[in-house]
C-alpha cells in the first residue's frame, strides 16, 4: 500500500532552481503531503483495525458489520444534548420515532481516504501546468552560476549566455510571466473551491466546523452540543431488515462504533485551519501580484532589494528598460543565480541596455 505512495518522496526534495514561491510551495508541497499523509493514516486505520464495529442481537456481528460499512450509519440530532448514561446512551444515539423524529445519515466515512487524496492531486494541478509551461527555461539560464565556487572562464562564458540571450529577448517574456500568475490565480480559486468542496462531502457542516470547534470550548457543560460528535460520531446506530420466520419483514436496530472517526475528526479541525489560511496567504499573494502588475515603481523597489550588491543606477536602469514580463524573470533568476555573479548580471545588462553613459559620468577620473 505504501508503495503506492513512494512517489511522494519528490516532494520532499529541495529544488536546485526555484521557479516559483513560498506560497505557491504551500500548496504543491506543503499541502499535497499533509492531505496524502492524512490519506494513509486513514487507510492504515482501515487495514490495521476494524473501521466499524456494530452490536445487534440476533445477527451475525460480521454480517452486520458490513452492512453497516456499506449503507451508511445514522444519528438522531434531537439526541445530541443529555447527559451520556442518563439521558442519551451516546450523543446523537437514543430512542426515535420513525417518520417524526428527524435522523442524519453519516455516509461519508468510507469515502474519507480517496476524497483527501483527490484533493492531493487537485492541489498539485497548478504546479504541473507551471512546470510544463516553464519547459526548465530558469534552469538552463541559471545553468552554475547559482554555486559561488565557479570557475572564472567558465563564469564569464555563462554570464554572457545570459546576457545575449535577455537582450535578444527582450519584451518577449510576458506570456511566460501571465502563464505564472495565472497559475497563481488558480491556487487561490482552488483552495476557495476546496472549502466548498469538502462542505458539500460533510453535508454542509465544514464551512464552520473550526469555528463551531472553537466555541464549543467556551460554552456550559450542559448546553453545549459537541460539533465533532455531530459531525463525526464515534458510535451511531444502524438499522437492518429481514424476513423472519412467518415471511414478515423484521426490523433490527443496532449500535455501532466508528473508531475512525476519532482520525478523521483531528483530521478535519487541521484542515479547516489549515485551507482558512492558506486561501488568506493566497488572497494576499494575488493582491501584491496585482500591485507589482501595475506599479512599475514597485518592480523597481523589488529589484532593487533581490540586487541589493548592484550599483542603484544599474539597477534602475534595468528596470526601466524591463516590461512586466522581462522584469519576472529577472526577478527569478536573482533567487537562484548566486549574488555575487548576479551584481555582475546586473552590470553587464547595464552596459547592453545603455547604461555605458552613466558609468562615464560617474567615474570621470577612471581613464
Amino acid at each position: 500500500m505504501f508503495d503506492v505512495f513512494g512517489s511522494v518522496k519528490g516532494l520532499l526534495k529541495i529544488d536546485q532552481v526555484c521557479i516559483d514561491n513560498n506560497v505557491f510551495r504551500m500548496h504543491y508541497k506543503a499541502t499535497v503531503i499533509i492531505l496524502i499523509a492524512f490519506s494513509l493514516l486513514v487507510t492504515s486505520r482501515q487495514y490495521i483495525g476494524d473501521p466499524i464495529d456494530c452490536i445487534v442481537d440476533e445477527i451475525p456481528l460480521g454480517v452486520m458489520d458490513t452492512y453497516c460499512w456499506i449503507y451508511s450509519t445514522f444519528t438522531v440530532p434531537e439526541r445530541l444534548t443529555g447527559v451520556t448514561g442518563r439521558d442519551v446512551v451516546q450523543p446523537g444515539v437514543g430512542s426515535h420515532v420513525e417518520g417524526e423524529d428527524e435522523v442524519k445519515y453519516h455516509k461519508y466515512y468510507q469515502w474519507v481516504c480517496f476524497v483527501l487524496f483527490f484533493q492531493a492531486i487537485l492541489f498539485y494541478v497548478p504546479r504541473y501546468l507551471w512546470k510544463s509551461w516553464e519547459g526548465g527555461r530558469l534552469k538552463m539560464l541559471v545553468m552554475d552560476l547559482n554555486s559561488p565556487i565557479v570557475n572564472e572562464e567558465c563564469k564569464n562564458d555563462r554570464k554572457k549566455i545570459l546576457v545575449d540571450y535577455f537582450i535578444g529577448n527582450l519584451n518577449r517574456h510576458n506570456f511566460y510571466a501571465f502563464r505564472f500568475f495565472v497559475c497563481e490565480a488558480l491556487n487561490f480559486v482552488n483552495v476557495i473551491g476546496q472549502i466548498y468542496f469538502v462542505d458539500f462531502f460533510l453535508d454542509g457542516e465544514f464551512s464552520t466546523y473550526g469555528s463551531d470547534v472553537l466555541k464549543f470550548t467556551e460554552m456550559e457543560p450542559d448546553e453545549r452540543i459537541d460539533p465533532m460528535a455531530r459531525v463525526f460520531p464515534k458510535v451511531t446506530k444502524c438499522t437492518f431488515h429481514k424476513y423472519g420466520p412467518s415471511g414478515n419483514v423484521q426490523k433490527f436496530d443496532g449500535l455501532c462504533v466508528l473508531p475512525l472517526n476519532i482520525v478523521n475528526e483531528k483530521i478535519y479541525v487541521f484542515l479547516w485551519f489549515w485551507f482558512i489560511i492558506l486561501s488568506i496567504l493566497s488572497g494576499i499573494s494575488l493582491i501584491y501580484r496585482i500591485a507589482v502588475v501595475a506599479g512599475p515603481k514597485l518592480r523597481h523597489l523589488l529589484l532593487r532589494a533581490r540586487s541589493r550588491l548592484a550599483e542603484s543606477e544599474e539597477v534602475e536602469l534595468v528596470a526601466n528598460k524591463c516590461n512586466i514580463g522581462d522584469w519576472f524573470l529577472l526577478y527569478q533568476l536573482g533567487k537562484n543565480i548566486d549574488p555575487l555573479i548576479y551584481k555582475e548580471v546586473i552590470a553587464d545588462l547595464s552596459r547592453e541596455m545603455g547604461g555605458d553613459e552613466h558609468s562615464a559620468h560617474k567615474r570621470p577620473f577612471d581613464a
